[in-house]
């Protein structure tokens, strides 16, 4: 386990971010505010794949008679993203919103700023500080580095000092995986607000998975953030399950199925459909044993091995396991132990009878 830096506990409703807070997980709705239901739906579809934070955007102070419906419809602690004009973040936090999105330096002059801190103080309402490559103010930094993009950040930070407000959340992110890396090391060598850490304008599909993964993981292993967004082209759910494995693959959260399985090669018998088989593990046991798992706190290792050469060992290694032998069967393994073969088509009922029997003994 990483030894996290230590940093302000900010309390986003129910949420907490830093201290010795678990690592949240967050996103942010792609469809417009004023599509008042089709929100609400991605907003549950967000909930049940397991973000913690949504983000939705308000462009403009009619926005927020639909950010009130939406409140009265979702249970999810939501943040409002809001630039330039500071009466949407007053508006936002008398609708019940739980965090704001702002840079306190393009809102107006500090009246006004102090007018929101003032709004958030009296709500309990944290404000994020978002700094990017594409909001450094290139007047005064014309080349964006780690370093200005930190020099950035602690100008929106001080101005809230100043107004006397500490529970902040800062965000430092750069569509280059080595900036945001440094950036995030420079800011929490200098200050312990909490970060809210990725990769912007990271892509889509698997080059988004990549870099994100690299990015996200690198920090997260050095001990630094507090609560993630992977920010993908598409479907914001997909955001999540990103999330959902980087925080299992450093540690950060437990999955309920951890499954082993080979890339298959000239060993695996010509019968078996080793990709087939480990998805339809994977889809069955959470489906079958995801409730019972969560309820126990329990993680159990599942390995779908495609030969007779390492096959066996893994699949002794694990908790249960399925490997490859001849004549398109398989081995069947529980607890370190072989137990019978299995054709292909009894295998995965065979497992689940093996995982079953089990939990039920451990009840």
């Amino acid at each position: 386990m990483r030894k996290r830096r230590e940093t302000r506990a900010v309390r986003v409703g129910s949420v907490v971010i830093g201290g010795a807070a678990p690592v949240s997980i967050q996103s942010m709705t792609s469809v417009p505010i004023e599509d008042v239901q089709g929100t609400i739906g991605q907003i549950r579809r967000l909930e049940e794949q397991g973000a913690d934070i949504v983000r939705l955007a308000l462009r403009n102070v009619e926005a927020v008679e639909y950010l009130r419906e939406i409140r009265k419809s979702v249970s999810m602690m939501l943040t409002a993203d809001i630039h330039f004009n500071y009466r949407i973040a007053l508006e936002a936090i008398k609708a019940g919103v739980n965090k704001v999105r702002i840079n306190p330096g393009n809102i107006g002059d500090e009246s006004r700023v102090s007018e929101v801190v003032r709004a958030a103080r009296d709500h309990g309402v944290p404000i994020r500080i978002g700094v990017n490559a594409g909001s450094v103010d290139r007047k005064k930094y014309p080349h964006v580095t780690p370093e200005s993009l930190v020099e950035s950040a602690m100008e929106h930070v001080e101005i809230l000092e100043r107004n006397n407000f500490q529970d902040i959340i800062v965000s430092i992110k750069s569509s280059d995986v080595f900036q945001t890396i440094e950036a995030n090391r420079i800011f929490s060598r200098r200050s312990t607000y909490p970060l809210h850490i990725g990769l912007t304008e990271a892509g889509y599909g698997l080059a988004c998975v990549v870099q994100s993964s690299i990015a996200i993981g690198h920090l997260l292993l050095d001990g630094i953030g507090d609560t993630i967004r992977v920010s993908m082209t598409g479907d914001p759910v997909e955001e999540v399950v990103v999330a959902k494995r980087i925080l299992e693959t450093v540690g950060e959260r437990n999955p309920l199925i951890r499954l082993v399985s080979c890339p298959t090669c000239g060993r695996t018998d010509t019968a078996l459909d080793i990709l087939q088989l480990a998805r339809d593990v994977e889809e069955r046991c959470n489906a079958s044993f995801g409730d019972i798992l969560r309820g126990m706190n329990k993680t159990i290792t599942v390995a779908v091995m495609g030969c007779e050469v390492n096959g066996p060992g893994e699949a002794s290694e694990a908790d249960f396991g399925l490997a490859g032998a001849r004549e398109g069967n398989l081995l069947l393994f529980a607890r370190g132990c072989k137990i019978r073969k299995v054709s292909q088509a009894q295998a995965v009922d065979a497992l689940l009878e093996e995982i079953r029997a089990s939990l039920d003994e451990s009840h």
